[in-house]
């Protein structure tokens, strides 16, 4: 785990607003990618880096319902993108590449969670299919329209410390455990970041990933009410309850940060919550990021692995 995985002290805090976090930059000129950016967390970004002046592509499933959602937002365009369909992805990145614009902050936003047992592509389960492997791919397939300076934050989750990867079987090819899944998803999300920051970091591109808090949006929508109910998120008419939820705006500002903001100059490859630095998590403390998820050897061991099931490395020379 990098040494420098330690809080700066930022000023901002778990209830700042992705819009307080831009408060006084100006994006003027700079192009964002968003995966997801018309929904939820990713809605918000889309929202707040709009705002500040920066031209977004949203990549999104569904064109109409994507194309609505971000209806009176200026500077936005969406295009079809499906993250668990690698040859979806594969032709969203040859579109932007070959419209020769550079990219300057690469968000991957989107994902699911806790879904029922699903196969995609090669029989993958779809959580880490499409949590990683999807933005694993588009990130690399992007690389010809990645720029010195350009920031690529990955939305991990406190949902990481449920599992490690789990290389006996990453599949769930013997039992299938929707949580456990998710889990081992997210510490992929880190693990990308900290590998591709370090792959990245000599030529100027930096790499975060981050836990956006807890946050009810539509990433909840395989979950029955009474399973959040039981959970004590929601009472039984589907109010929130729990007092440490936060809104989409404020769930949104620790990846708006992690792109834009000055006190990261220089650094990378770290895990971020609550618009600062995380700490190392501790057991039986909430919060931080657990040591399998920062593990530079691990790191570089899922980089290889998906370079394999992908069929894409961009930097195959380092591998």
């Amino acid at each position: 785990m990098s040494d420098k995985q330690v809080p700066i002290r930022s000023g901002f805090g778990a209830h700042t607003t992705a819009g307080e976090v831009l408060a006084g930059l100006d994006l003027s000129g700079k192009r964002a990618i968003v995966t997801g950016g018309h929904s939820g967390l990713g809605l918000e970004t889309t929202r707040a880096l709009a705002g500040a002046g920066a031209k977004v592509t949203i990549g999104a499933r569904s064109i109409e319902p994507a194309r609505s959602a971000v209806a009176g937002i200026d500077g936005v365009e969406i295009d079809r993108l499906d993250l668990s369909d690698l040859e979806s992805v594969r032709a969203f990145a040859e579109r932007f590449v070959a419209s020769g614009r550079s990219i300057d902050i690469l968000i991957n936003s989107a994902g699911i969670m806790a879904c029922p047992e699903t196969r995609v592509g090669d029989g993958w389960e779809a959580q880490f299919a499409t949590n990683h492997l999807g933005h694993f791919a588009l990130v690399n397939r992007l690389w010809p329209a990645i720029s010195r300076g350009t920031r690529i934050v990955s939305v991990s989750s406190g949902g990481h410390h449920n599992s490690a990867i789990r290389w006996e079987d990453v599949q769930f090819d013997t039992g299938y455990d929707k949580w456990r899944a998710y889990g081992q998803s997210k510490t992929a999300n880190a693990l990308f970041a900290v590998h591709l920051d370090r792959l990245g970091r000599d030529t100027g591109i930096r790499a975060f990933s981050l836990h956006p808090g807890k946050i009810l949006t539509p990433l909840q929508r395989y979950l029955a009410q009474e399973e959040m109910v039981s959970a004590g998120w929601i009472d039984a008419d589907g109010n929130p309850i729990d007092p440490t939820f936060k809104t989409p705006a404020q769930g949104a500002a620790t990846q708006v940060w992690a792109a834009t903001s000055p006190q990261l100059d220089g650094m990378g490859g770290l895990y971020c919550e609550d618009c600062d630095i995380a700490i190392r998590a501790t057991a039986g403390e909430p919060g931080g990021v657990s040591d399998h998820a920062a593990d530079a050897e691990e790191a570089a061991r899922l980089w290889i692995w998906s370079a394999r099931l992908t069929g894409i490395d961009a930097f195959a020379a380092y591998a």
